[in-house]
């Protein structure tokens, strides 16, 4: 392929990867125009159509989708190897882009991601929180962090965190005025914060167990929202009961803001994973965040 075309055929990669021109716009730091341009300079030249556009969405074509399959690797191990030219013998240089859920923010990205970058100022970093489940190969992402039991089992998986409970909370207003629940059904006559899933759209049931017995309540609430901080927030304020991870609310507890509902039938879950698809597809810069991420998880206060 004539080298003029390498410029045209990285945008049409990234393209690809983000699944739109104005989200490989932002990446790329140019105009919508431009990588549109870009792209019909690349179509004219190999006198194919690459993509298939409407006004809500962008999908590869079968030539598209070949050019990417047979292009993207050997184009990506260029741009890596540019990247390095001109770095210290042994310094890290090149992207990390990571999937995570809300709860691992403060869980695990706040405390690696100083250290992270203190110790490799030339990889960067870009971190996307959102809930849903994303297929991390499809959508261009390094790795992911996930809860052990959402996992493929062909990822490759490592333990940021150590197991934790999922509780039922609430403030100590809200029980006095209304009652404190005894039962996993006793929920049912109470208000409850929820979220819906991001994929079915159904309300979230709450998981509970005890012993070899469990339940999932299909708790209801006037307040629906995919923000745990909110939902904690307002349960502070005693509008509810909220559904959380024992170290989002372990503050709370400790001085009395929230308390313990239903404890005994707090289910136990492995806690939270850094995953990617195999390890002959981890890059450098991951590689090194890794080692930083388990390094933190191994202190003991790391996951208390």
């Amino acid at each position: 392929m004539n080298r003029s075309l390498l410029p045209q055929l990285h945008v049409f990669l990234t393209v690809a990867r983000r699944r739109g021109f104005t989200a490989a716009a932002r990446e790329l730091g140019v105009s919508v125009a431009a990588v549109s341009q870009s792209v019909r300079q690349l179509e004219g030249r190999l006198e194919v159509v690459l993509f298939t556009r409407t006004t809500r969405s962008v999908a590869l074509t079968d030539a598209g989708r070949g050019l990417a399959e047979r292009a993207g690797p050997g184009l990506g191990q260029a741009v890596e190897a540019l990247r390095n030219v001109g770095a210290p013998p042994g310094e890290a240089v090149g992207r990390l882009k990571l999937s995570v859920p809300e709860v691992a923010v403060p869980l695990v990205v706040e405390p690696v991601l100083p250290i992270f970058r203190a110790r490799h100022p030339r990889v960067e970093v870009e971190v996307t929180a959102e809930n849903r489940f994303v297929d991390i190969v499809a959508e261009g992402y390094d790795a992911g962090i996930r809860l052990h039991e959402a996992l493929d089992r062909d990822m490759v998986q490592v333990r940021l965190t150590g197991p934790f409970r999922f509780l039922v909370v609430a403030s100590p207003g809200y029980l006095e005025k209304h009652g404190t629940p005894e039962r996993p059904e006793d929920l049912l006559r109470h208000e409850c914060f929820t979220f819906r899933h991001p994929t079915s759209g159904s309300l979230f049931a709450w998981e509970l167990e005890r012993g070899k017995r469990s339940w999932r309540v299909p708790v209801r609430g006037g307040v629906v929202t995919n923000d745990g901080k909110l939902a904690l927030a307002m349960v502070e304020k005693g509008l509810g009961l909220a559904y959380a991870i024992e170290p989002m609310v372990k503050e709370s507890l400790r001085t009395g803001r929230l308390v313990r509902v239903l404890e005994p039938y707090a289910p136990k879950v492995p806690g939270l994973f850094l995953y990617y698809p195999g390890r002959a597809q981890r890059s450098r810069p991951l590689q090194l965040f890794v080692e930083v991420a388990m390094a933190l998880a191994c202190r003991p206060h790391a996951t208390s």
